[in-house]
């Protein structure tokens, strides 16, 4: 044989012997954190008796009563949201 074919086999074969060993897989252990869901034990507040029911308005003398009942009962919600939004503060 040649010396070039000598070589060139030579390379070959190194070649496909590098190709064919795989680096050794490492193993790591990864701390992964999963969400739970729990129960919420928390009790949502009555609801309230708006002061703008639609017969309150309709029982209003004028416009201004109208408005002040309008207003309260916003406000009534308003309260009655943050109830709501205190009580869900735990279920979270």
């Amino acid at each position: 044989m040649r010396p070039d074919r000598i070589v060139l086999v030579g390379v070959v074969s190194a070649t496909l012997t590098a190709c064919a060993t795989t680096p050794e897989p490492t193993i790591r252990t990864v701390e992964v954190k999963v969400p739970i869901p729990v129960p919420c034990a928390a009790e949502a507040p009555p609801r309230p008796t708006y002061a703008d029911s639609p017969s309150a308005l309709k029982g209003a003398p004028d416009i201004a009563e109208r408005v002040r009942l309008l207003l309260a009962g916003r406000e009534q919600r308003d309260g009655y949201i943050a109830g709501l939004e205190a009580a869900s503060t735990g279920c979270r």
